[in-house]
């Protein structure tokens, strides 16, 4: 890459691998890396905690992204929930814009980076797999921490967060017009890995 600031967008629906995706691509160009989807999980988890979610997003700081109960489906819930207040999106839209545009490159993944966070992302992708394939993922993880959801109720919520990330009115989880798709559902991680490198490659010239 011989751009110094170089900012690359991935998005997508929970469990499509646009996490491990995003990682893995930070790590090959050596960008820094934002789940901003652990954002609004923080911000959820504090909610749950019985605090105001306007308050819990305007007091988050980055020792909150550690938190150990984050990947919890209740706190999935949660973030889903908070994600569609307006006033919350926009406390959290400057801190990522900042990210976007540190020097050295930036990888952020989430629902609405290529379309309302960085538009004029240098990069752009839409990770996605079917929503049986991403609950089998999400229920695989669940099975190895503990968790005793049945794979049924790990699909039902696949699907209504799903259709609350898509549906909400202020930043819907779409595609961005020039955004380039990657189906993971049948790609192994290695696959999928390259293939995005590949994209973000072209993408740099």
């Amino acid at each position: 890459m011989t751009s110094v600031k170089f900012t690359v967008a991935i998005d997508g629906p929970a469990a499509a691998g646009k996490g491990t995706i995003s990682r893995a691509v930070a790590r090959h160009f050596g960008f820094s890396h934002l789940d901003t989807g652990l954002l609004y999980r923080a911000v959820g988890a504090k909610v749950l905690h019985g605090m105001d979610p306007l308050a819990a997003a305007q007091t988050l700081t980055a020792r909150d992204l550690e938190a150990d109960d984050l990947r919890t489906p209740a706190v999935a819930q949660a973030a889903s929930q908070v994600a569609v207040l307006v006033d919350v999106r926009a406390a959290l839209v400057d801190f990522q814009r900042s990210f976007a545009r540190r020097d050295g490159g930036a990888v952020l993944d989430g629902r609405d980076i290529g379309t309302v966070i960085c538009p004029q992302a240098d990069a752009k992708l839409f990770v996605t797999a079917s929503a049986e394939t991403r609950a089998q993922r999400r229920f695989a993880e669940l099975q190895a921490s503990g968790n005793t959801d049945s794979f049924e109720q790990v699909l039902s919520d696949v699907k209504t967060r799903d259709a609350r990330d898509a549906g909400r009115a202020e930043a819907p989880m779409v595609a961005a017009s020039d955004a380039v798709a990657l189906d993971t559902s049948m790609l192994s991680i290695e696959d999928a890995v390259a293939r995005a490198i590949a994209i973000v490659q072209n993408a740099s010239g």
